[in-house]
């Protein structure tokens, strides 16, 4: 428990550190005091990071969905242009100087250059009838030595640090919401379809050109819905598979909220069918709920289990290792200990970490999700420490482990450099 309020304590810390610092240069530097605009600008700093904590804890917290729904928008997006704004300014420390540099040297020069000279006019003769003294003499023309000349306004005269405050954290603001705004884009058009050729040794020449249709990380939420459904399930009836594999982290709630927003996945077709295996989020969820779901829509869940594919191989599945937590969790031993390894055998599991368990039991293919890619550059960097893939295939051994991105997104419903995708697996036999 304290380590638990020692770590809250950092990280509110640092959430508190970073938005003082984006208070700093996008509202206090480039603001009057006491103006409109820093008074907006300071009450939003204040109140969208509140909206952004309260959408990550409402649905643990019992709220209801409808209110999840409308603090989920602002409050999930404001991460991801925190994120961009803050990498961004960031970038714009180093501007600065050589901005303020550049003005510096222009201001003396345009100090230096001579003021134009002033127009005097030309005599014009006077009849001799008007050259009587006047009752009042006429004004004397201002002396050339005292007249002020008039010349374009330079941004020092303003304020130099005002300019380039301005033009930072305008390029800033520009740069994160452009970035924000096309990753949100990619998410909202959903997924694009991949397609992977994958050489098994052990696959019979009837089974080459097998095609998997492999989607992850589906996680259906406060944001990502129904619609979100149907556009996934489109695109792998599309590609017209031999089976489907739906490898975890399907829902971010409950079946009772989020139940109607999975229904369109019973429209999936495949000629060996559709499979599922829990990911970590389902155990946020309700993983038994879910399963009993996914079952009624016409999935078939693998928990610690393996069947026979006509085709000429086995396919397992096994539980996330989230549900270590509820005495559940991945059996290997249940799942792939007696078969017969003159077959190959394909594993579905959500987390790539399990490659090495799939390794010693003779696993031929793994596929994974749970990356995402990173979702949002330079998320992968951190991916990478903690996962042996983060996307794509590679080999451990005599095990292929393919992980996809993903077909949604976690939290801010935004991808920056990890595309979300659906990838269809195409078996190759090499007796072909």
């Amino acid at each position: 428990m304290v380590v638990f309020l020692l770590v809250l304590v950092v990280v509110l810390a640092l959430l508190g550190g970073v938005h003082w610092y984006v208070w700093r240069r996008l509202v206090r530097d480039v603001t009057a005091p006491g103006g409109l605009p820093r008074r907006i600008g300071t009450a939003a700093v204040v109140v969208l990071p509140l909206l952004s904590l309260g959408a990550l804890v409402s649905a643990r917290a019992g709220v209801p969905f409808p209110v999840q729904q409308v603090i989920a928008w602002p409050g999930q997006m404001w991460l991801a242009v925190l994120l961009y704004l803050v990498l961004a300014l960031v970038v714009g420390e180093a501007v600065r100087p050589l901005l303020r540099a550049r003005l510096a040297r222009r201001a003396p020069a345009a100090a230096a250059a001579p003021a134009p000279a002033p127009v005097v006019p030309e005599a014009v003769p006077v009849p001799a009838a008007a050259t009587e003294p006047l009752t009042e003499p006429a004004p004397a023309a201002p002396d050339a030595a005292t007249a002020t000349p008039v010349g374009p306004e330079t941004p020092s005269d303003v304020s130099r640090r005002l300019f380039v405050s301005r033009v930072v954290g305008g390029t800033a603001a520009a740069v994160a919401l452009g970035t924000v705004g096309y990753g949100t884009y990619g998410v909202l058009r959903g997924p694009r379809v991949k397609r992977v050729t994958v050489p098994l040794a052990k696959i019979p020449r009837a089974a080459h050109g097998y095609r998997i249709a492999v989607v992850s990380d589906i996680h259906l939420g406060p944001i990502l819905g129904r619609a979100h459904t149907q556009r996934i399930v489109d695109a792998i009836n599309s590609t017209q598979p031999d089976l489907i594999a739906v490898v975890g982290d399907l829902v971010d709630g409950t079946v009772e909220n989020l139940g109607p927003a999975a229904e369109p996945l019973a429209r999936l077709r495949a000629r060996h069918g559709s499979f599922f295996v829990t990911g970590n989020h389902e155990y946020f969820s309700g993983a038994d709920a879910w399963v009993d779901h996914v079952r009624e829509l016409g999935l078939r869940p693998l928990r610690n289990e393996r069947l026979e594919i006509p085709a000429g191989f086995d396919l397992a599945g096994v539980d996330d290792v989230a549900g270590e937590s509820e005495g559940q969790g991945p059996d290997f031993v249940r799942a792939l200990g007696d078969r017969d390894r003159a077959r190959a055998a394909v594993l579905l599991a959500h987390q790539p970490i399990v490659v090495h368990d799939a390794v010693r039991h003779g696993v031929d293919l793994q596929l994974s999700g749970h990356t995402h890619g990173g979702q949002l550059w330079p998320g992968n960097l951190l991916a990478e420490l903690a996962n042996p893939t983060v996307a794509g295939l590679e080999r451990y051994g005599d095990t292929q482990l393919y992980v996809s991105r993903g077909a949604g997104a976690w939290g801010p419903p935004v991808r920056v450099g990890a595309p979300s995708d659906i990838t269809v697996v195409e078996l190759a036999s090499k007796q072909a």
